[in-house]
């Protein structure tokens, strides 16, 4: 599996919890760092973030990807209509957690969200009263 990471760098210790989650061997960690300009319009700013990306059309359709999103909403936000757009689907991201009472401060894998289960379930409930 391929995890695309927009946050801090991931431990050894956190690449072996997504394994143990997923079940699957992560291939390859791609690290893209996140650093947009307030001061300036963001679609353009994620156009080149996208552009940094060494994926070819084929990976974004096939390739098993995970995403470790950045941490601004609105980043998030966009980065995930962009990767739905080039995947057909949206991806699994994780969540991370600090890890109660370290020090220095440190994060665990917290669980896999599947956003795109997440979807289909909405989709379910559209046009029904239940929750």
């Amino acid at each position: 599996m391929i995890v695309l990471n927009f946050a801090h760098p991931l431990t050894e210790e956190q690449k072996a919890q997504i394994e143990a989650l997923t079940g699957e061997a992560v291939e390859r960690v791609i690290a893209v760092p996140v650093h947009f300009d307030n001061q300036k319009p963001f679609v353009p700013q994620l156009q080149d973030l996208m552009a940094r990306i060494p994926l070819t059309p084929e990976e974004w359709q096939t390739a098993r990807i995970l995403v470790n999103p950045p941490s601004l909403n609105f980043i998030t936000a966009l980065l995930l209509a962009e990767l739905h757009g080039r995947m057909g689907y949206f991806p699994p991201i994780l969540r991370l957690r600090p890890v109660p009472g370290a020090v220095p401060p440190r994060y665990e894998v917290a669980e896999i969200l599947n956003l795109q289960d997440v979807r289909e379930q909405a989709r379910g409930r559209r046009f029904s009263s239940s929750p």
